[in-house]
Protein backbone atom coordinates (compact mmCIF):
# COMPACT_ATOMS: atom_id res chain seq x y z
CA UNK A 1 0.00 0.00 0.00
CA UNK A 2 1.20 3.36 -0.73
CA UNK A 3 1.71 4.71 2.94
CA UNK A 4 0.78 8.13 1.28
CA UNK A 5 -2.83 7.28 0.79
CA UNK A 6 -3.20 5.96 3.92
CA UNK A 7 -4.75 9.18 5.96
CA UNK A 8 -6.97 9.66 3.19
CA UNK A 9 -7.98 5.89 3.31
CA UNK A 10 -8.41 6.67 7.39
CA UNK A 11 -10.75 9.53 7.41
CA UNK A 12 -14.29 8.48 7.83
CA UNK A 13 -16.92 10.72 7.83
CA UNK A 14 -16.78 12.26 11.08
CA UNK A 15 -12.89 13.32 10.27
CA UNK A 16 -14.32 14.79 7.14
CA UNK A 17 -16.56 17.47 8.59
CA UNK A 18 -14.48 18.23 11.28
CA UNK A 19 -11.55 18.77 9.41
CA UNK A 20 -13.70 20.64 6.87
CA UNK A 21 -15.95 22.90 8.99
CA UNK A 22 -13.21 25.64 8.71
CA UNK A 23 -12.95 26.11 5.14
CA UNK A 24 -16.82 25.28 4.65
CA UNK A 25 -17.01 28.27 7.08
CA UNK A 26 -14.50 30.09 5.63
CA UNK A 27 -16.19 29.56 2.47
CA UNK A 28 -19.77 31.00 3.77
CA UNK A 29 -18.36 33.85 5.70
CA UNK A 30 -16.75 34.73 2.37
CA UNK A 31 -19.52 34.73 0.27
CA UNK A 32 -21.68 36.79 3.03
CA UNK A 33 -18.91 39.34 2.98
CA UNK A 34 -18.86 39.27 -0.54
CA UNK A 35 -23.11 40.03 -0.28
CA UNK A 36 -21.97 42.90 1.97
CA UNK A 37 -19.56 44.69 0.15
CA UNK A 38 -21.84 44.50 -2.96
CA UNK A 39 -24.84 45.72 -0.13
CA UNK A 40 -22.91 48.58 0.00
CA UNK A 41 -22.23 49.40 -3.63
CA UNK A 42 -25.91 48.63 -4.28
CA UNK A 43 -27.51 50.73 -1.41
CA UNK A 44 -25.09 53.60 -2.80
CA UNK A 45 -26.23 53.08 -6.15
CA UNK A 46 -30.17 52.80 -5.02
CA UNK A 47 -29.77 56.08 -2.59
CA UNK A 48 -28.38 57.86 -5.21
CA UNK A 49 -30.50 56.85 -7.97
CA UNK A 50 -33.80 57.78 -5.77
CA UNK A 51 -32.65 61.61 -4.86
CA UNK A 52 -33.85 64.40 -5.03
CA UNK A 53 -36.93 63.37 -3.74
CA UNK A 54 -38.44 65.81 -5.03
CA UNK A 55 -37.34 69.27 -7.48
CA UNK A 56 -34.60 70.96 -5.45
CA UNK A 57 -34.53 74.43 -4.96
CA UNK A 58 -30.59 74.33 -4.23
CA UNK A 59 -27.59 72.45 -5.56
CA UNK A 60 -25.08 73.19 -3.62
CA UNK A 61 -24.62 74.62 0.26
CA UNK A 62 -22.40 77.13 1.83
CA UNK A 63 -22.19 77.15 5.76
CA UNK A 64 -20.49 80.07 7.29
CA UNK A 65 -20.54 78.79 10.70
CA UNK A 66 -19.48 81.16 13.22
CA UNK A 67 -17.68 79.14 16.32
CA UNK A 68 -18.58 80.61 19.53
CA UNK A 69 -21.87 81.62 19.99
CA UNK A 70 -22.02 84.80 18.34
CA UNK A 71 -24.40 87.71 20.76
CA UNK A 72 -27.57 88.59 18.92
CA UNK A 73 -28.22 90.91 21.38
CA UNK A 74 -25.20 92.88 20.38
CA UNK A 75 -25.99 92.04 16.47
CA UNK A 76 -29.70 91.22 15.12
CA UNK A 77 -31.87 91.32 17.69
CA UNK A 78 -32.84 94.40 19.18
CA UNK A 79 -34.25 94.93 22.66
CA UNK A 80 -34.58 98.79 23.70
CA UNK A 81 -36.15 97.07 27.44
CA UNK A 82 -32.73 95.01 27.89
CA UNK A 83 -31.28 98.88 27.50
CA UNK A 84 -33.96 100.43 29.67
CA UNK A 85 -32.71 98.00 32.47
CA UNK A 86 -29.18 97.44 31.95
CA UNK A 87 -27.78 96.96 35.28
CA UNK A 88 -30.60 95.40 37.15
CA UNK A 89 -31.35 91.82 38.01
CA UNK A 90 -32.95 89.02 35.57
CA UNK A 91 -36.39 89.08 36.85
CA UNK A 92 -36.73 85.37 38.18
CA UNK A 93 -40.20 84.51 36.21
CA UNK A 94 -38.13 85.48 32.86
CA UNK A 95 -35.26 82.38 33.98
CA UNK A 96 -37.83 80.23 35.64
CA UNK A 97 -36.38 77.14 36.23
CA UNK A 98 -33.83 76.98 33.36
CA UNK A 99 -30.10 75.92 34.05
CA UNK A 100 -26.97 78.19 33.66
CA UNK A 101 -23.77 77.24 33.22
CA UNK A 102 -20.66 76.29 35.70
CA UNK A 103 -19.93 79.49 35.03
CA UNK A 104 -22.31 81.99 35.75
CA UNK A 105 -24.28 80.47 38.27
CA UNK A 106 -22.40 81.46 41.32
CA UNK A 107 -22.83 84.77 40.81
CA UNK A 108 -24.59 86.64 43.47
CA UNK A 109 -26.71 88.32 40.63
CA UNK A 110 -27.27 88.45 36.92
CA UNK A 111 -27.32 91.59 36.12
CA UNK A 112 -28.82 92.48 32.56
CA UNK A 113 -26.67 93.95 29.93
CA UNK A 114 -28.52 96.28 27.12
CA UNK A 115 -26.48 96.16 24.03
CA UNK A 116 -23.85 99.37 23.71
CA UNK A 117 -24.42 99.41 20.10
CA UNK A 118 -26.87 101.21 18.20
CA UNK A 119 -29.39 99.77 15.91
CA UNK A 120 -31.92 100.59 12.92
CA UNK A 121 -34.00 99.35 10.54
CA UNK A 122 -32.53 98.51 7.27
CA UNK A 123 -34.12 97.57 3.77
CA UNK A 124 -37.61 97.44 2.33
CA UNK A 125 -37.85 94.85 4.54
CA UNK A 126 -36.71 97.43 7.70
CA UNK A 127 -35.16 94.71 9.52
CA UNK A 128 -33.19 95.16 12.63
CA UNK A 129 -29.53 95.40 12.66
CA UNK A 130 -26.25 96.36 14.91
CA UNK A 131 -24.17 99.31 14.31
CA UNK A 132 -21.43 96.44 13.81
CA UNK A 133 -23.10 95.03 10.84
CA UNK A 134 -23.13 97.86 8.08
CA UNK A 135 -22.46 95.86 5.28
CA UNK A 136 -25.17 93.54 6.11
CA UNK A 137 -27.93 96.56 5.67
CA UNK A 138 -27.18 95.96 1.99
CA UNK A 139 -28.17 92.47 1.67
CA UNK A 140 -31.03 92.17 4.16
CA UNK A 141 -33.28 91.78 1.56
CA UNK A 142 -32.20 89.34 0.41
CA UNK A 143 -31.79 87.32 3.30
CA UNK A 144 -34.25 85.82 6.19
CA UNK A 145 -33.34 86.05 9.39
CA UNK A 146 -34.17 83.64 12.12
CA UNK A 147 -34.38 84.89 15.73
CA UNK A 148 -36.21 81.63 17.35
CA UNK A 149 -33.61 78.86 17.10
CA UNK A 150 -32.76 76.79 20.12
CA UNK A 151 -31.12 74.01 21.49
CA UNK A 152 -30.69 71.75 24.33
CA UNK A 153 -27.10 72.08 24.48
CA UNK A 154 -25.42 74.58 26.36
CA UNK A 155 -21.39 73.99 26.07
CA UNK A 156 -19.68 74.52 23.54
CA UNK A 157 -18.47 70.84 22.08
CA UNK A 158 -21.99 69.25 22.27
CA UNK A 159 -23.43 72.59 20.71
CA UNK A 160 -21.35 72.69 17.89
CA UNK A 161 -21.60 68.27 17.19
CA UNK A 162 -25.45 69.25 18.01
CA UNK A 163 -25.45 71.71 14.52
CA UNK A 164 -23.10 69.93 12.43
CA UNK A 165 -24.44 66.05 13.24
CA UNK A 166 -28.04 66.18 14.53
CA UNK A 167 -26.27 64.88 18.26
CA UNK A 168 -24.41 65.98 20.74
CA UNK A 169 -22.80 62.64 20.97
CA UNK A 170 -20.12 62.62 18.61
CA UNK A 171 -19.21 60.06 16.13
CA UNK A 172 -22.16 60.43 13.39
CA UNK A 173 -22.02 61.91 9.97
CA UNK A 174 -21.95 65.43 9.57
CA UNK A 175 -24.28 67.49 6.98
CA UNK A 176 -22.12 67.74 4.51
CA UNK A 177 -21.33 64.08 4.86
CA UNK A 178 -25.19 63.49 4.66
CA UNK A 179 -25.49 65.33 1.16
CA UNK A 180 -22.80 64.08 -0.41
CA UNK A 181 -23.84 60.48 0.70
CA UNK A 182 -27.58 61.07 -0.93
CA UNK A 183 -26.92 63.39 -3.87
CA UNK A 184 -23.16 62.66 -5.00
CA UNK A 185 -20.92 65.14 -6.64
CA UNK A 186 -21.26 66.98 -9.63
CA UNK A 187 -17.33 67.65 -10.00
CA UNK A 188 -15.49 64.56 -10.82
CA UNK A 189 -12.02 67.11 -10.34
CA UNK A 190 -12.63 67.99 -6.72
CA UNK A 191 -14.36 66.72 -3.41
CA UNK A 192 -18.55 67.12 -2.96
CA UNK A 193 -17.80 68.59 0.71
CA UNK A 194 -14.70 70.99 1.43
CA UNK A 195 -13.48 72.96 4.17
CA UNK A 196 -11.96 75.78 5.11
CA UNK A 197 -11.45 77.63 8.31
CA UNK A 198 -10.01 81.31 9.01
CA UNK A 199 -6.37 80.82 9.92
CA UNK A 200 -4.22 82.26 13.09
CA UNK A 201 -8.24 82.47 14.86
CA UNK A 202 -8.10 80.88 18.74
CA UNK A 203 -11.46 80.35 20.42
CA UNK A 204 -13.41 76.66 21.05
CA UNK A 205 -11.20 74.22 19.24
CA UNK A 206 -12.28 72.63 15.91
CA UNK A 207 -12.29 68.58 15.63
CA UNK A 208 -12.21 66.50 12.28
CA UNK A 209 -15.02 64.99 13.35
CA UNK A 210 -17.01 67.81 12.38
CA UNK A 211 -16.68 66.89 9.45
CA UNK A 212 -16.47 63.35 9.21
CA UNK A 213 -18.38 60.74 7.67
CA UNK A 214 -18.72 58.94 11.00
CA UNK A 215 -20.56 55.40 10.36
CA UNK A 216 -20.75 56.36 6.18
CA UNK A 217 -18.13 55.38 3.73
CA UNK A 218 -15.08 57.55 4.52
CA UNK A 219 -15.62 59.43 0.53
CA UNK A 220 -18.18 61.41 2.26
CA UNK A 221 -16.10 62.74 4.88
CA UNK A 222 -14.65 66.37 4.36
CA UNK A 223 -11.57 67.32 2.77
CA UNK A 224 -10.00 70.75 4.71
CA UNK A 225 -8.29 73.17 2.43
CA UNK A 226 -5.75 74.77 4.00
CA UNK A 227 -4.25 78.89 3.14
CA UNK A 228 -0.29 78.67 1.83
CA UNK A 229 1.70 76.87 -0.70
CA UNK A 230 -0.07 73.58 -0.13
CA UNK A 231 -3.49 73.84 0.89
CA UNK A 232 -3.85 69.94 1.21
CA UNK A 233 -1.64 68.01 2.71
CA UNK A 234 0.82 65.83 0.55
CA UNK A 235 -1.21 66.17 -2.76
CA UNK A 236 2.03 67.95 -4.47
CA UNK A 237 4.58 65.31 -6.08
CA UNK A 238 7.73 65.25 -3.96
CA UNK A 239 10.61 66.54 -5.65
CA UNK A 240 11.91 64.03 -8.37
CA UNK A 241 9.00 62.73 -8.96
CA UNK A 242 7.30 63.24 -12.80
CA UNK A 243 3.47 63.30 -13.02
CA UNK A 244 3.98 60.02 -15.12
CA UNK A 245 5.86 57.73 -12.60
CA UNK A 246 3.07 59.13 -10.02
CA UNK A 247 0.40 57.63 -12.26
CA UNK A 248 2.63 54.54 -12.58
CA UNK A 249 2.93 54.34 -8.90
CA UNK A 250 -0.96 55.16 -8.33
CA UNK A 251 -1.40 52.37 -10.78
CA UNK A 252 0.24 49.88 -8.81
CA UNK A 253 -1.05 50.78 -5.73
CA UNK A 254 -4.24 50.46 -6.90
CA UNK A 255 -3.36 46.80 -8.28
CA UNK A 256 -2.06 45.59 -4.64
CA UNK A 257 -5.24 47.36 -3.06
CA UNK A 258 -7.54 45.44 -5.82
CA UNK A 259 -5.54 42.24 -4.53
CA UNK A 260 -6.53 43.18 -0.95
CA UNK A 261 -9.71 43.90 -1.74
CA UNK A 262 -10.37 40.23 -3.43
CA UNK A 263 -8.52 38.54 -0.13
CA UNK A 264 -10.60 40.91 2.52
CA UNK A 265 -13.66 41.85 0.82
CA UNK A 266 -13.43 45.54 2.60
CA UNK A 267 -15.57 48.06 0.99
CA UNK A 268 -12.98 50.60 2.60
CA UNK A 269 -10.15 49.24 0.08
CA UNK A 270 -12.23 50.64 -2.81
CA UNK A 271 -12.79 53.98 -1.09
CA UNK A 272 -8.75 54.13 -0.59
CA UNK A 273 -8.53 53.30 -4.05
CA UNK A 274 -11.22 56.28 -5.26
CA UNK A 275 -9.38 58.81 -2.64
CA UNK A 276 -5.85 57.94 -3.89
CA UNK A 277 -8.00 59.01 -7.83
CA UNK A 278 -9.61 62.07 -6.57
CA UNK A 279 -6.08 62.85 -4.91
CA UNK A 280 -4.64 62.69 -8.52
CA UNK A 281 -7.14 64.46 -10.26
CA UNK A 282 -7.27 67.61 -7.42
CA UNK A 283 -3.70 67.65 -8.26
CA UNK A 284 -4.43 69.75 -11.08
CA UNK A 285 -7.98 71.16 -10.09
CA UNK A 286 -6.51 72.58 -6.46
CA UNK A 287 -4.10 74.84 -7.72
CA UNK A 288 -6.49 76.18 -10.10
CA UNK A 289 -9.15 76.65 -7.97
CA UNK A 290 -7.33 78.31 -4.95
CA UNK A 291 -5.24 80.81 -7.28
CA UNK A 292 -6.99 83.92 -7.12
CA UNK A 293 -5.04 86.34 -9.50
CA UNK A 294 -7.13 85.65 -12.54
CA UNK A 295 -9.96 87.46 -9.93
CA UNK A 296 -10.19 91.19 -10.82
CA UNK A 297 -9.99 94.43 -8.43
CA UNK A 298 -13.55 94.91 -8.26
CA UNK A 299 -13.78 91.36 -6.79
CA UNK A 300 -11.87 92.41 -4.09
CA UNK A 301 -13.26 95.70 -3.52
CA UNK A 302 -16.25 93.78 -2.81
CA UNK A 303 -15.12 91.06 -0.16
CA UNK A 304 -12.20 93.47 1.07
CA UNK A 305 -8.87 93.81 0.61
CA UNK A 306 -8.60 90.58 3.47
CA UNK A 307 -9.50 88.39 0.66
CA UNK A 308 -6.28 88.89 -1.02
CA UNK A 309 -4.60 87.17 2.55
CA UNK A 310 -5.20 83.36 2.15
CA UNK A 311 -6.29 81.72 5.28
CA UNK A 312 -8.43 84.98 6.06
CA UNK A 313 -12.53 84.81 6.64
CA UNK A 314 -12.76 87.25 3.60
CA UNK A 315 -10.51 85.00 1.49
CA UNK A 316 -11.95 81.73 1.90
CA UNK A 317 -15.40 83.61 1.48
CA UNK A 318 -14.08 84.34 -2.58
CA UNK A 319 -12.88 80.38 -2.35
CA UNK A 320 -16.29 79.28 -1.29
CA UNK A 321 -17.55 81.42 -4.60
CA UNK A 322 -14.91 80.08 -6.52
CA UNK A 323 -16.07 76.16 -5.60
CA UNK A 324 -19.06 76.68 -6.10
CA UNK A 325 -18.96 77.81 -9.53
CA UNK A 326 -17.36 74.25 -9.84
CA UNK A 327 -20.26 72.59 -8.47
CA UNK A 328 -18.71 71.72 -4.82
CA UNK A 329 -21.95 70.49 -2.78
CA UNK A 330 -20.99 71.79 0.23
CA UNK A 331 -18.93 74.51 1.58
CA UNK A 332 -18.18 74.55 5.40
CA UNK A 333 -16.30 77.63 6.65
CA UNK A 334 -15.65 77.87 10.30
CA UNK A 335 -14.43 81.20 12.27
CA UNK A 336 -13.56 81.00 15.31
CA UNK A 337 -13.37 83.34 18.24
CA UNK A 338 -17.36 84.49 18.94
CA UNK A 339 -16.69 83.66 22.77
CA UNK A 340 -16.85 86.73 24.36
CA UNK A 341 -17.80 85.69 28.32
CA UNK A 342 -16.17 89.27 29.36
CA UNK A 343 -14.90 92.21 27.40
CA UNK A 344 -17.46 91.90 25.12
CA UNK A 345 -17.24 95.00 23.41
CA UNK A 346 -13.35 94.74 22.17
CA UNK A 347 -14.26 90.91 21.22
CA UNK A 348 -17.02 91.35 19.74
CA UNK A 349 -16.33 94.18 17.31
CA UNK A 350 -13.25 92.65 16.02
CA UNK A 351 -15.16 89.71 14.90
CA UNK A 352 -18.05 91.66 13.11
CA UNK A 353 -15.18 93.89 11.55
CA UNK A 354 -13.44 90.30 10.26
CA UNK A 355 -16.83 88.98 8.73
CA UNK A 356 -19.35 91.61 7.84
CA UNK A 357 -17.81 92.76 4.47
CA UNK A 358 -17.07 89.10 3.33
CA UNK A 359 -20.44 87.67 4.45
CA UNK A 360 -22.25 90.58 2.96
CA UNK A 361 -20.20 90.29 -0.21
CA UNK A 362 -20.69 86.24 -1.04
CA UNK A 363 -24.77 87.02 -0.52
CA UNK A 364 -24.25 89.94 -3.74
CA UNK A 365 -21.25 88.29 -5.18
CA UNK A 366 -23.54 84.88 -6.01
CA UNK A 367 -26.70 87.28 -7.02
CA UNK A 368 -24.81 88.93 -9.30
CA UNK A 369 -23.48 85.88 -11.31
CA UNK A 370 -26.93 84.58 -11.01
CA UNK A 371 -26.16 81.32 -8.53
CA UNK A 372 -27.61 83.03 -5.22
CA UNK A 373 -31.08 81.16 -6.27
CA UNK A 374 -29.83 77.69 -6.32
CA UNK A 375 -26.87 78.31 -3.87
CA UNK A 376 -27.90 78.14 -0.01
CA UNK A 377 -25.67 80.84 2.16
CA UNK A 378 -26.23 79.77 6.19
CA UNK A 379 -24.79 82.03 8.55
CA UNK A 380 -24.94 81.11 12.45
CA UNK A 381 -23.21 79.72 15.50
CA UNK A 382 -23.94 76.82 17.88
CA UNK A 383 -25.86 78.91 20.67
CA UNK A 384 -26.49 82.80 21.40
CA UNK A 385 -25.28 84.28 24.33
CA UNK A 386 -27.51 85.77 27.83
CA UNK A 387 -28.81 88.85 28.66
CA UNK A 388 -27.26 89.07 31.67
CA UNK A 389 -23.82 90.10 32.38
CA UNK A 390 -21.39 86.98 33.41
CA UNK A 391 -18.73 88.21 35.91
CA UNK A 392 -18.46 92.08 36.91
CA UNK A 393 -20.24 94.71 34.56
CA UNK A 394 -18.70 97.89 34.02
CA UNK A 395 -19.90 101.40 32.30
CA UNK A 396 -18.16 100.69 29.17
CA UNK A 397 -17.93 96.17 29.47
CA UNK A 398 -19.43 93.13 29.80
CA UNK A 399 -19.87 89.84 28.62
CA UNK A 400 -22.49 87.42 28.01
CA UNK A 401 -22.22 83.84 28.91
CA UNK A 402 -23.95 80.82 26.81
CA UNK A 403 -27.48 80.67 25.95
CA UNK A 404 -29.11 77.70 24.23
CA UNK A 405 -32.84 79.09 24.47
CA UNK A 406 -32.96 81.88 21.87
CA UNK A 407 -30.86 82.89 19.31
CA UNK A 408 -30.26 84.49 15.64
CA UNK A 409 -29.07 83.07 12.59
CA UNK A 410 -29.65 83.84 8.83
CA UNK A 411 -29.91 82.04 4.99
CA UNK A 412 -29.91 83.33 1.92
CA UNK A 413 -30.84 81.84 -1.79
CA UNK A 414 -31.40 78.60 -2.55
CA UNK A 415 -35.30 78.83 -2.81
CA UNK A 416 -35.51 80.37 1.20
CA UNK A 417 -37.96 83.46 1.34
CA UNK A 418 -36.33 86.60 1.18
CA UNK A 419 -36.28 89.94 3.31
CA UNK A 420 -38.22 88.27 6.04
CA UNK A 421 -37.45 87.81 10.09
CA UNK A 422 -38.95 84.65 11.58
CA UNK A 423 -39.51 84.05 15.07
CA UNK A 424 -40.22 86.80 17.84
CA UNK A 425 -37.84 86.51 21.41
CA UNK A 426 -39.20 88.38 24.89
CA UNK A 427 -37.97 92.12 25.40
CA UNK A 428 -35.27 90.47 27.01
CA UNK A 429 -33.77 88.11 24.26
CA UNK A 430 -34.04 85.07 26.76
CA UNK A 431 -37.09 83.38 25.69
CA UNK A 432 -38.98 82.63 22.70
CA UNK A 433 -42.50 83.77 21.98
CA UNK A 434 -43.48 83.05 18.39
CA UNK A 435 -41.95 80.65 15.73
CA UNK A 436 -39.72 78.38 17.98
CA UNK A 437 -37.34 76.57 15.45
CA UNK A 438 -35.21 73.28 17.13
CA UNK A 439 -31.94 72.81 15.32
CA UNK A 440 -33.44 69.54 13.78
CA UNK A 441 -36.70 71.77 12.38
CA UNK A 442 -33.55 73.92 11.05
CA UNK A 443 -31.59 71.23 9.20
CA UNK A 444 -34.98 69.52 7.68
CA UNK A 445 -35.80 72.53 6.25
CA UNK A 446 -32.24 72.98 4.75
CA UNK A 447 -32.48 69.03 3.27
CA UNK A 448 -35.72 70.19 2.07
CA UNK A 449 -34.46 72.90 0.22
CA UNK A 450 -31.94 70.69 -1.33
CA UNK A 451 -34.52 67.82 -2.54
CA UNK A 452 -34.05 65.34 0.08
CA UNK A 453 -36.45 64.48 2.72
CA UNK A 454 -35.19 64.00 5.75
CA UNK A 455 -37.15 61.24 7.18
CA UNK A 456 -35.96 59.00 4.09
CA UNK A 457 -32.61 59.58 3.57
CA UNK A 458 -31.05 57.30 6.21
CA UNK A 459 -28.77 54.48 6.89
CA UNK A 460 -28.53 51.56 8.87
CA UNK A 461 -26.00 50.87 11.23
CA UNK A 462 -25.81 48.64 15.04
CA UNK A 463 -29.60 47.74 14.14
CA UNK A 464 -31.63 51.06 13.85
CA UNK A 465 -31.69 53.97 10.98
CA UNK A 466 -29.66 56.61 11.62
CA UNK A 467 -30.48 60.21 10.27
CA UNK A 468 -29.42 63.79 10.67
CA UNK A 469 -32.35 65.16 11.94
CA UNK A 470 -32.44 61.94 14.57
CA UNK A 471 -35.98 60.63 15.71
CA UNK A 472 -37.69 64.27 15.10
CA UNK A 473 -37.69 67.61 13.13
CA UNK A 474 -40.11 69.37 10.70
CA UNK A 475 -39.51 71.65 7.63
CA UNK A 476 -40.07 74.96 8.43
CA UNK A 477 -42.77 76.34 5.58
CA UNK A 478 -42.40 79.82 6.87
CA UNK A 479 -38.33 80.03 5.38
CA UNK A 480 -39.51 78.81 2.23
CA UNK A 481 -40.00 81.17 -1.25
Amino acid sequence: MNHLHEPILATNRRHFLRNSSAGIGAMALAALMGESVNAVESTEKNIQSTLPHFAPKAKRVIYLFQSGGPAQHDLFDYKPLLNRMHGENLPEKVRGEQRLTGMSSNQSSLPLAGSKYKFSRHGQSGAWLSELLPYHQKIVDDVCFIRSLHTEAINHDPAITMFQTGSQIAGRPSFGSWLSYGLGSENAQLPAFIVLATSGKSGQPLYSRLWGSGFLDSRYQGVRFRSGKDAVFYLSNPDGVCQSRRRAQLDSIADLNRLQLERELDPEIESRIAQYEMAYRMQTSVPEVTDLSDEPDSTFELYGQDARIPGTFAANCLLARRMAERDVRFVQLYHQGWDQHNNLPKGITAQAKETDQASAALVQDLKQRGMLDDTLVIWGGEFGRTAYCQGVMTANNYGRDHHPRCFTSWIAGGGTKPGITIGKTDDFGYNIEEDPIHVHDFNATLMHLMGIDHERLTFKYQGRRFRLTDVHGEVVKKMLS
